[in-house]
């Protein structure tokens, strides 16, 4: 990674915007919805290489900083929500497409599956994403 950023640094106008936006392993939370309620009913389980990608990309824009191509201007975390019909359709869309990175406990896939069947009609399941975004500035 640290390559790529020193070809943006590379081609990136002197002054020039780079935004960081990636999620962060961070335990999302999974919760049941509706118009009349939110209710938590567990947690993702982070894996090691969604760990390890956090790791390596911290990593590299601290070397990317250290070597002067680029300054941090401003940082915050938001969320970003995943958001299925059922439970079993986000049981699906997780071991399908995040199966490296993040995993759904037994108790967890139980209690989604509960609260989604007992609740209201309009009840939806989500995902709480912790999104990372920085603006940097090249320099």
């Amino acid at each position: 990674m640290v390559h790529a950023l020193g070809e943006i640094y590379r081609v990136l106008a002197l002054q020039g915007i780079l935004i960081d936006l990636r999620p962060l392993s961070d335990r999302w939370s999974v919760e049941v919805f509706s118009a009349r309620e939110t209710r938590e009913v567990g947690r993702v389980t982070d894996l090691p290489l969604g760990l390890e990608d956090d790791a390596a990309a911290n990593r590299a824009m601290t070397q990317a900083e250290t070597n002067g191509w680029f300054t941090r201007e401003k940082e915050t975390f938001f969320p970003l929500h995943y958001v299925w019909d059922t439970a079993s359709d986000m049981e699906k869309w997780i071991d399908d497409e995040w199966e490296n990175f993040i995993g759904l406990d037994e108790e967890t896939r139980r209690a989604a599956r509960s609260a989604w069947a007992l609740g209201d009609a309009d009840s939806r399941v989500r995902v709480r994403v912790k999104m990372l975004i920085t603006r940097w500035k090249s320099g």
